[in-house]
């Protein structure tokens, strides 16, 4: 079986890189915050060696792609369009799509603004949620949370940057990676997220050093603007998504969450997922409930990649 190659190609006016292998009908994996392709480590191999043409981009802002400077270019409809592009350039009308994270948020605008463009979904952790008619983003946040919360924390430009500064890349890495609470990330009054985000003295065995040290070389390169500017764009998208008001994701979906993963619980995220108000938003769904945390798909990589493999087999005979 061929090796994971890397190229670097042209989509939306940015240049992105992706990491592919293998041949067969199109799977794209889409990372979340703050990752990069390599989350995606343990599915690259799986999914090529059953017959599938794996790519895993570096989202806009990640690793070796393009970060452009404005945060108002980091919307849903940004991050489609890089879709869309990616698609087109590997000559591909239609593709699965896996994300994980907000990776998960672009692979369910992708099928919401595009739905020609996509066999089928499987969405980690992220559902899908249907926007507020009245309530801004960045309010529902500070209503809920606090200005503790990490998203309004990482409204300011070059605040979180400043305050990640003070640890080594290596570090900022395990404090975000391996947290394992289930509570929201919220600190206490007048102290920064990466500050109160601890550092764990030994790694979960699903992740090694070396593991983290690709994910900090990677950030040290291209730094953190270009992934907090993500969070950075939930007025515009607030203001942006108006005409889908109430639209339904018809494509076919699988959900995929970890029963301890951040707000699971607080949030009533596990509620949500298992009730009616997101199959009635999202029809055409399958939910599935692990034993894990928020990386699930390098925790629990097997189980992960046989839950991928199953769904996507029940529609790669499809044209």
């Amino acid at each position: 079986m061929s090796e994971v190659t890397h190229q670097r190609i042209k989509t939306n006016g940015i240049w992105m890189h992706i990491a592919e292998q293998g041949t067969g009908p199109l799977v794209l994996l889409l990372h979340g915050f703050p990752e990069i392709w390599y989350s995606w480590r343990h599915q690259i191999g799986y999914l090529a060696k059953h017959g599938y043409h794996v790519v895993a981009p570096d989202m806009r802002g990640y690793g070796d792609t393009d970060s452009p400077l404005s945060p108002n270019s980091y919307s849903p409809l940004h991050l489609v369009g890089d879709l869309v592009g990616l698609l087109d350039h590997l000559g591909e009308k239609k593709a699965f799509v896996v994300g994980h994270d907000y990776g998960a948020i672009a692979a369910w605008h992708l099928s919401l603004f595009r739905p020609d463009r996509v066999r089928a979904l499987v969405a980690l952790s992220a559902p899908y949620f249907e926007r507020s008619s009245s309530t801004r983003s960045s309010e529902s946040f500070r209503q809920s949370f606090g200005d503790g919360c990490y998203v309004c924390q990482f409204q300011e430009p070059g605040r979180a940057e400043k305050s990640f500064a003070r640890y080594d890349y290596l570090t900022v890495m395990k404090k975000f990676l391996l947290y394992n609470k289930t509570d929201y990330l919220v600190a206490p009054p007048g102290m920064e997220i990466i500050d109160y985000l601890e550092t764990p003295a030994v790694l979960p065995p699903w992740i090694s050093e070396e593991d983290l040290q690709v994910y900090a070389e990677k950030f040290e390169e291209s730094g953190f603007t270009g992934a907090l500017n993500y969070f950075r764009t939930i007025e515009l998208y607030w203001e942006l998504m108006g005409p889908w008001q109430g639209t339904k994701i018809g494509v076919p979906a699988k959900f995929i969450v970890g029963d301890r993963d951040i707000g699971f619980d607080i949030l009533g995220t596990g509620e949500y997922v298992k009730g009616n108000a997101f199959k009635s938003l999202v029809p055409n769904l399958e939910v599935v409930i692990l034993d894990g945390h928020h990386f699930i798909q390098q925790e629990k990589a097997q189980e992960v990649s046989d839950e991928i493999l199953s769904f996507l087999r029940k529609f790669s005979t499809e044209q």
